[in-house]
């Protein structure tokens, strides 16, 4: 199980690691708003592309160019992955979508991550930069 922050490059080098192997990820939504004020509206656009059967191609779509996470960029991603815009939009800014990120936040803060990112690999949190040094 993966927490993770859309902005965090950290995160998304970890992405492109596990991409590498023969895992299967849980990816769990860890948005620190202190240091990354996007982070929060990424993970609900994951959320909401997820809703049209799109959440692993636009949570690759994310990690892939993390400097346009504004409205406009969003919008963009959503319509290159062949989505209804619209609903997306809409669904992104729901309350459903946003109890869903937040609920995975708290899972994350009852589990003890702190940081991004945060895995676990067999049973064991690696916590930061850690997760990286144990899969190299």
């Amino acid at each position: 199980m993966v927490y993770g922050d859309y902005e965090c490059p950290f995160c998304a080098v970890l992405d492109v690691a596990l991409a590498q192997l023969d895992v299967r990820v849980c990816f769990r939504h860890f948005p620190v708003r202190s240091s990354h004020p996007r982070a929060w509206p990424a993970a609900c656009a994951a959320e909401a592309a997820g809703e049209q059967g799109q959440f692993w191609a636009m949570h690759d779509a994310l990690f892939a160019d993390q400097g346009r996470l504004e409205d406009p960029h969003l919008w963009a991603r959503a319509d290159a992955l062949g989505l209804d815009v619209a609903r997306f939009d809409a669904d992104r800014r729901s309350e459903a979508v946003l109890t869903r990120v937040k609920a995975s936040f708290r899972a994350g803060v009852s589990c003890g991550v702190v940081t991004t990112p945060s895995a676990f690999l067999d049973g064991v949190l690696h916590p930061g930069r850690d997760v990286l040094d144990v899969l190299s």
